[in-house]
């Protein structure tokens, strides 16, 4: 159970961008082009979006240690 907690951790922003990619490509070929095309242009925001949330918290978390340390 450890490992899945890690794994998720570690992985839910590419889990959850490729579930958007394989929604914008069900969309696209039911015919709903424009609808896909709006979903798949989640993908890169949905990575984007995390790498800034991690960055921010890393920036964060060395705030409060050098803070500690003072």
């Amino acid at each position: 159970m450890k490992k899945f907690i890690l794994f998720w951790h570690t992985f839910y922003p590419v889990v959850l961008a490729f579930i958007s990619f394989l929604y914008s490509v069900g969309l696209w070929f039911s015919g709903y082009q424009l609808e896909g095309i709006f979903v798949g242009i989640w993908v890169p925001s949905i990575l984007i979006l995390s790498v800034v949330i991690r960055q921010r918290s890393k920036d964060y978390k060395n705030k409060i240690k050098s803070k500690n340390n003072e």
